[in-house]
């Protein structure tokens, strides 16, 4: 008995602490909780909508809507590495006359500097490889000279890259970026490397060249070396940047814009409002109709309540109106465990079991039906979650896991050992009011 109430005691204030660190002034950055504030959606807080255009001209058409799609889920891994920052980004295709334009739509959430979101999604050195043309030296001369006069495309870009790694040269120590393709990107490294012994292959950085290595041979590995004049801060930071996610595509910045929320913080406030509300109400219930038990259920449900709110601190999880509602619904499951919970423990009773056996074995039977509903809605949430094509219904998803798992652990473990830390071992008639249910007293007795 006296560990089960130095778990109970341990419990609460475990669940002490929590609340501190969930409902602790967020505003007030110069303390340590400052560092945890809680992220909102663009619909509760706002943030930025960047249009980017893609350049598909060197594409084949076929071949535009995977390089699309490629690009979409390249720029959202770099923002949302967690996938649960509720960042929009969605592939728009744009036709003006008989020209189709590519374009690739960003919204990101309490991001209201247009400079810290562009500086989100990175820019990634576009990387090219063209041959230097044999008349070269001669076209050069010529005043009307272009880059098309004096290069020659391979379609190797950056695309098909692996990795890249920062190395420097033996002898002068100048740092030297090593890159690797992938299988698609060998294949056709070595096909030029093969083809054009003697010739200038040119690397294009941004536009820019960097080095005109000479093919001395084939290089059927799929290895390339950059060693233009460059410091290895430069050279560092341009491994990074590659390495961080090459895009498939060219793409440019065509207008930004800071979007207001479209709710506001007036809703939120409105909506916390009627979550407290709620929350009432059911505590009500559960101590009108189950007494001491609903009591009990009460305080697992506020720790679940606190759980909940610290995990999505400290993931962090941005709250959006479809995860709130997620997060809502996970809170009828964890009710619904209690009152199995306590019908159990009411039918154990009618057969004769002490109040002690009659806990334990309440716990013990509703576990089984516990068990299966919530993992039949753990299943349900991840499927969303892993088919949604829309950060909307990820977001919900992700939330609902989180509150149903939540659920089951403060159900089962709080609610028991709460139960079990108060003790009672004789059973007068004010212990069965207090275990009893309903209007009046029907502890099954």
């Amino acid at each position: 008995m006296a560990k089960t109430r130095f778990t109970a005691l341990f419990l609460l204030a475990l669940a002490f602490l929590g609340g501190f660190f969930v409902f602790s002034t967020e505003n007030n950055s110069d303390g340590y909780f400052g560092n945890f504030p809680f992220k909102y959606g663009l619909d509760l807080n706002g943030g930025t909508h960047l249009v980017y255009q893609a350049d598909v001209s060197k594409v084949a058409p076929e071949e535009i809507s995977g390089a699309m799609s490629s690009l979409r889920d390249t720029i959202e891994s770099r923002i949302n590495v967690f996938g649960v920052s509720e960042p929009l980004v969605q592939v728009d295709e744009t036709k003006v006359g008989a020209v189709t334009v590519e374009k690739l739509i960003v919204e990101l959430p309490g991001v209201t500097d247009t400079e810290k979101a562009i500086s989100i999604i990175g820019q990634t050195p576009v990387l090219e490889f063209k041959l230097v043309k044999n008349n070269a030296t001669t076209t050069a001369a010529s005043s009307t000279a272009t880059e098309k006069d004096l290069f020659e495309d391979t379609g190797l870009t950056g695309r098909y890259l692996a990795h890249a790694t920062l190395e420097f040269n033996s002898n002068t120590r100048d740092p030297i970026v090593s890159l690797a393709f992938n299988p698609e990107g060998s294949k056709m490294f070595a096909d030029i490397t093969k083809n054009n012994i003697g010739r200038e292959l040119a690397i294009f950085l941004d536009g820019r060249p960097l080095s005109m290595p000479t093919i001395r041979e084939e290089i059927p590995n799929g290895q390339a070396q950059i060693s233009g004049r460059f410091t290895p801060d430069e050279a560092k930071k341009l491994v990074q940047n590659l390495n961080y996610g090459a895009l498939p595509l060219p793409i440019s910045l065509l207008n930004t814009q800071t979007i207001g929320a479209s709710l506001g913080a007036g809703a939120l406030r409105e909506s916390a409002f009627a979550g407290s509300v709620a929350f009432l109400i059911i505590a009500a219930f559960l101590i009108f109709w189950y007494r001491l038990p609903g009591l009990v259920a009460v305080i697992a449900l506020a720790v679940y309540t606190i759980l909940n709110l610290a995990i999505f601190k400290l993931v962090p999880v941005t709250l959006t109106s479809a995860g709130l509602a997620g997060f809502i619904l996970s809170i009828g499951m964890a009710v619904d465990a209690n009152i199995l919970i306590f019908e159990r423990m009411k039918e154990e009773l009618r057969r004769g079991l002490s109040l002690h056996d009659a806990i334990h074995e309440g716990f013990e039977r509703a576990w089984l039906s516990i068990r299966d509903s919530n993992l039949s809605s753990i299943i349900t949430g991840v499927i969303l979650y892993y088919f949604a094509t829309s950060s909307l219904i990820k977001g919900f998803s992700f939330v609902f896991v989180i509150g149903v798992l939540t659920s089951m652990f403060t159900a089962i473990t709080v609610s028991r050992t709460l139960l079990l830390s108060i003790g009672i071992k004789s059973e007068s008639k004010i212990v069965k009011f207090l275990f009893g249910n309903g209007i009046f007293n029907k502890s099954g007795k």
